[in-house]
């Protein structure tokens, strides 16, 4: 063995060469795999706590389709849809979409808001839902692209009238509005230093110009001129039989007449033609007759007059 070893020297040597080259190579390949499995293990960063844009709701991408103005829709195509769907749809949907005993309120639809010229809502006329209560109607692509200019239409109003701003409306004299105020008689039912005083500090221009024309109608809105228990309408009624009933009036139409009295009971009563007698007196009665005779004039200065009572 060892003579062979001697004889095959240079042999031995490239060998030996090779088997370090080799050796080499897999150490490095060790240490490589090595440091790998010692670095830190790469994460993914956690995210960011920046709050990133949502998607408006519904609602809002509703007022946003309706913002584009009357260019949006074509108002010929929104009249034959009108048409269309008061035929068809309105018994449901109510005439103006905006819902019925049977359907939703079609101008709060998403799918609606979505639809481009027919494309949502026509499978939807065309019996998709049908197993859901909506039934199947034979309306042609025209006609459905007609009703879908109609419903965007009140989308549209819809939007706009919620940027609806009300003007200014103290525009009058108030030096005038005070001689008005005591030639008319005001002073007969009001006092600037009684039931007015500081009037403007409790009610915004609108709700007062609102209670000197219209009283009763800003009952229970807040912002309005609230109408006292004094100030409310009070019925006399007689039966045939000559039994008379007093109290305030709780309905009043061509069918009921209805009055709470003095000791909380109710009493309903129904009308054919004059039976039984009514005799209604109306506290307030001096502002409907004042609507005879009011200039616009006069409600302005009036109204800057008592505007200025803080």
């Amino acid at each position: 063995m060892f003579g062979r070893l001697q004889t095959d020297r240079g042999i031995d040597r490239e060998m030996i060469r090779i088997i370090r080259a080799v050796c080499a190579v897999a150490l490095g390949i060790s240490c490589a795999m090595w440091a790998s499995a010692q670095a830190p293990a790469t994460t993914t960063p956690p995210p960011s706590t920046t709050a990133q844009p949502q998607a408006p709701p519904a609602h809002q991408e509703l007022a946003a389709a309706g913002r584009k103005g009357p260019a949006a829709v074509d108002p010929e195509a929104a009249n034959r849809g009108k048409q269309v769907f008061q035929s068809n749809c309105a018994f449901c949907h109510g005439a103006s979409a905006k819902g019925g005993e049977g359907g939703p309120d079609l101008l709060r639809s998403e799918l609606v808001l979505h639809d481009s010229k027919g494309d949502k809502i026509g499978p939807v006329i065309h019996g998709s839902r049908a197993d859901k209560g909506m039934p199947k109607f034979p309306l042609s692509d025209d006609q459905i692209n007609d009703i879908s200019a109609f419903l965007h239409q009140g989308v549209q109003a819809a939007a706009e009238r919620d940027t609806y701003k009300i003007l200014n409306i103290v525009t009058g004299d108030p030096k005038k509005g005070e001689a008005y105020f005591n030639a008319a008689g005001c002073t007969g039912c009001h006092s600037v230093t009684g039931d007015l005083a500081h009037i403007a500090s409790r009610l915004d221009p609108v709700g007062i110009q609102q209670g000197v024309v219209m009283p009763r109608q800003g009952r229970g809105v807040p912002g309005y001129m609230p109408v006292k228990k004094s100030q409310q309408l009070r019925a006399t009624i007689t039966t045939p039989d000559g039994q008379s009933v007093q109290g305030l009036v709780q309905q009043y139409d061509d069918f009921v007449i209805a009055v709470v009295d003095d000791n909380g009971d109710l009493h309903s009563f129904t009308r054919h033609g004059g039976v039984p007698k009514i005799e209604v007196h109306d506290p307030l009665q001096a502002h409907l007759d004042m609507l005879q005779k009011y200039k616009d004039a006069d409600i302005h200065n009036l109204t800057a007059y008592l505007v200025t009572l803080k």
